[in-house]
């Protein structure tokens, strides 16, 4: 499945222009230096999807450098971090844990400039069953996704809410610092304990769950369009499994483990803007 460059409707295509620097004019071009670039690193196996690096270009606000080290630190995670992208969509252990919904993409947006909407529920998995760094390589699975289909993420960002409503002792031990910066990247959460008229000033009722008070469907209607989604682009995620990077390859030192993260896991070079 590969995907052209879509345009952007009117109200998204400002806010791109305005905040991240898009150029419709320079796109193409900007794509294709990527590709040339990609094609003389040794040590790089990359996508080069139009769609899918255009997603990098506008998480870099367009900044051709800071794509470069990006997408390098994109793959280099999934070398030295292969745990976070283990489960694979064949595997039935995938399928179980996307059907708990504890992580929830909202299929609509406010509006059309609006940013995704997603709600981390850990409560609805039983922590003594599943871990929650299974429920995050799911999650990156859907994130895949996202960059190859969502414009409202990728150029206005994704707001998650995160609810522990139901959350009990054996979630919280899985919460480790390392994990609770990775959940965070590039995402923003508000509290909002049940006070769900406050939520609603920042999130409006026609997209959320029922279960929340909206009229987005239910949360079971939702896991099922994901797991429609995630069957249609079954090609393309058994595919992406290839890509990576072959450390013994790249110019310079290897990255490892320890580098990327630190010795305790403090994720210390991994910043997202």
């Amino acid at each position: 499945m590969t995907m052209s460059v879509r345009a952007l409707p009117p109200e998204l295509a400002e806010k791109a222009r305005k905040e991240l620097n898009e150029d419709p004019s320079r796109i193409n071009s900007d794509i294709q230096h990527l590709k040339d670039w990609l094609s003389k690193q040794p040590h790089l196996r990359a996508r080069t999807d139009d769609q899918w690096l255009l997603s990098f270009l506008r998480g870099c606000k367009f900044s051709l450098e800071r794509t470069k080290e990006k997408l390098d630190l994109y793959y280099s995670v999934r070398t030295t971090a292969p745990e976070l992208f283990s489960i694979k969509p064949s595997n039935p252990l995938f399928d179980e844990i996307l059907s708990l919904g504890a992580i929830l993409v909202l299929p609509k947006t406010a509006t059309s400039d609006s940013p995704r909407v997603s709600i981390i529920i850990p409560g609805r998995y039983d922590a003594d069953k599943y871990n929650i760094s299974d429920v995050m390589a799911v999650s990156l699975v859907l994130q895949k996704i996202i960059m190859m289909e969502d414009d409202n993420a990728m150029v206005a960002g994704i707001l998650s809410i995160l609810d522990l409503d139901t959350v009990k002792i054996g979630h919280l031990l899985q919460m480790t610092p390392m994990f609770l910066k990775k959940m965070v990247v590039a995402s923003q959460l508000y509290v909002h304990n049940q006070n769900y008229e406050e939520m609603y000033k920042y999130i409006p009722k026609d997209i959320l769950p029922v279960e929340y008070g909206g009229n987005g469907g239910s949360i079971e209607e939702i896991i099922d369009y994901w797991k429609k989604k995630v069957k249609e682009y079954s090609d393309w995620l058994e595919e992406d499994d290839q890509y990576g990077t072959d450390e013994s390859k790249r110019p310079g030192k290897p990255k490892t483990a320890e580098d990327m993260f630190g010795v305790e896991g403090s994720f210390r070079q991994l910043e997202f803007d």
